[in-house]
């Protein structure tokens, strides 16, 4: 069964999670998800991601708990694995990530969102991280990325005593960028790929890396070192000059959609 349907226009992908009724994970879906994106990195035209789920109701349930019944050490090895694969190669893909949450975003479904660069929710959405309720915990990059956007204090609340939050306390707390409302989140997170797609692929795939050093732990002053050394990077591309050149002159600009050494680089850390 394809578990995950791909369509793009070019400059924006479309991914939507599709596996009825709840659109839940399971090993062989991780891995399409993970060859996917990486598919996607290599479309230099492609400049943002869009994912959701299918229907109106989930955008995903996480992972099918039948494949843990058994309690198969080896299973859940390897289900582990593909939910860190999938989910570190959407936080580590090129393009720009958008999550459009149209429904319950609960375990694994939340950690894919949390994988995403920005994450626009509808008004009746519903997140939560319950692994602890059935015995587990979250394995998709969840216990290190949520409180990275929440702070340690929402994410042991969500984690640790399992409290579900609606899109006005995601909102409120920096769990998602936007709400919206029923039915409008794939339309607000295409309208927002759009304007990624209008940006300079070079400068955007430098900014990007830079965000994520503060992430990973790279000290200050080596990180504001590396912003100085890439702006000075943007000169060696046609970018810089053309998006100056099309504001002196009132016009839109027209970018260059291949790739950079340094981008290469960059993208491989």
């Amino acid at each position: 069964m394809i578990e995950l349907d791909y369509v793009h226009d070019g400059a924006v992908a479309q991914l939507t999670l599709k596996r009825p009724p709840a659109n839940a994970f399971t090993p062989e879906g991780l891995l399409q998800l993970q060859q996917t994106v990486e598919r996607l990195n290599g479309e230099p035209q492609v400049r943002a991601i869009v994912i959701t789920g299918d229907g109106p109701k989930f955008f995903s349930a996480g992972a099918d708990l039948n494949t843990f019944a058994d309690g198969n050490r080896e299973v859940a090895r390897i289900a582990a694995a593909r939910f860190g694969a999938a989910f570190e190669a959407l936080q580590n893909a090129r393009p720009v990530v958008i999550a459009a949450i149209n429904g319950y975003a609960m375990g694994g479904g939340l950690e894919c969102a949390l994988a995403c660069d920005i994450r626009i929710a509808e008004q009746h959405a519903s997140m939560a991280l319950p692994e602890t309720a059935v015995g587990l915990l979250p394995c998709g990059c969840g216990t290190q990325t949520l409180p990275w956007l929440v702070g340690e204090g929402w994410a042991k609340r969500m984690i640790l005593t399992g409290e579900r939050v609606d899109a006005a306390t995601a909102l409120r707390i920096g769990l998602v960028e936007e709400v919206v409302e029923k039915g409008a989140a794939r339309e607000a997170a295409v309208a927002m790929a759009a304007r990624v797609a209008s940006l300079s692929p070079q400068a955007i795939g430098f900014s990007k890396t830079l965000i994520h050093q503060a992430r990973q732990g790279v000290p200050r002053s080596a990180a504001l070192a590396l912003e100085r050394e890439r702006f000075v990077d943007l000169f060696d591309g046609a970018d810089q000059r053309e998006g100056v050149n099309a504001f002196l002159e009132k016009r839109p600009p027209r970018w260059e959609v291949t790739r950079t050494a340094h981008a290469d680089k960059e993208t491989q850390r």
